[in-house]
């Protein structure tokens, strides 16, 4: 056998190449990777109370597109209230958290179905964070399932009003399940209690009211679920 001594060894070169592949694997491994976004589109049922103070279920289509990071609003069909436009924005903020996608090279519109007199304020936030979630992970909303809520940048949800009337609304829209504000699964009526005393010639009457808490699911037959934060809805959402 001839010998080696002294001879040099064949070494495996690496390029740069190789070593630019080895870190972008490394990185992947240690960080993890978010899978690409895709154009998609998603309707939400969405509880609200009109101008007249009835309950009302109205349809929110959420749709991303590729664009410039723009928020944009159809006003062709609804009044967008001020304070219901800066929901989206806070509605955009806390989706992306949620799911770790950047949204800077895609475009969310936003259009609410309905009549003028229908939704405005900041009780729409929730179902709003809830589609644009569904959006950009493509998911399917689970049939219903309505929520109702504001929302804050830190993905808390916030107390709302009209529960009852809104919970009624979902009722004759044939949905199960109604989510809500922690703390808002009851609410309190004053029920008017008359009492009168009869003299002989005259009667008077007094009508005083009785404070009485309601328990919704009760009282209408739909399920009433109270959440305190996106993340717990989407448990029942999807």
């Amino acid at each position: 056998m001839p010998s080696t001594e002294g001879a040099y060894l064949p070494l495996k070169v690496v390029t740069v190449k190789e070593n630019v592949l080895a870190l972008l694997v490394l990185l992947s491994l240690l960080v993890g990777t978010v899978p690409p976004v895709q154009q998609n589109s998603v309707t939400v049922s969405v509880p609200a109370v009109d101008s007249e103070g009835n309950g009302a279920v109205v349809n929110l289509t959420v749709d991303l597109v590729p664009g410039k990071g723009r928020v944009l609003a159809n006003i062709d069909r609804i009044l967008f209230w001020t304070d219901t436009q800066h929901s989206i924005q806070i509605a955009k903020s806390v989706a992306e958290n949620v799911t770790g996608v950047r949204l800077d090279s895609y475009d969310l519109i936003y259009t609410i179905q309905t009549n003028a007199s229908v939704v405005g304020g900041p009780s729409a936030g929730a179902a709003i964070t809830v589609a644009t979630i569904a959006a950009i992970e493509n998911r399917t909303l689970k049939p219903g399932v309505l929520i109702t809520g504001t929302i804050n940048p830190d993905g808390t949800i916030g107390e709302v009003g009209g529960i009852y009337q809104k919970a009624e609304a979902v009722k004759r829209s044939g949905g199960s399940v109604l989510l809500v504000p922690k703390g808002q699964g009851t609410e309190v009526k004053y029920v008017p209690v008359e009492r009168c005393t009869k003299t002989e010639n005259l009667i008077f009457c007094e009508t005083t009211y009785k404070r009485k808490v309601v328990d919704i699911s009760e009282e209408l037959g739909i399920k009433v679920i109270e959440v305190s934060n996106i993340t717990e809805a989407l448990k029942y959402m999807f």
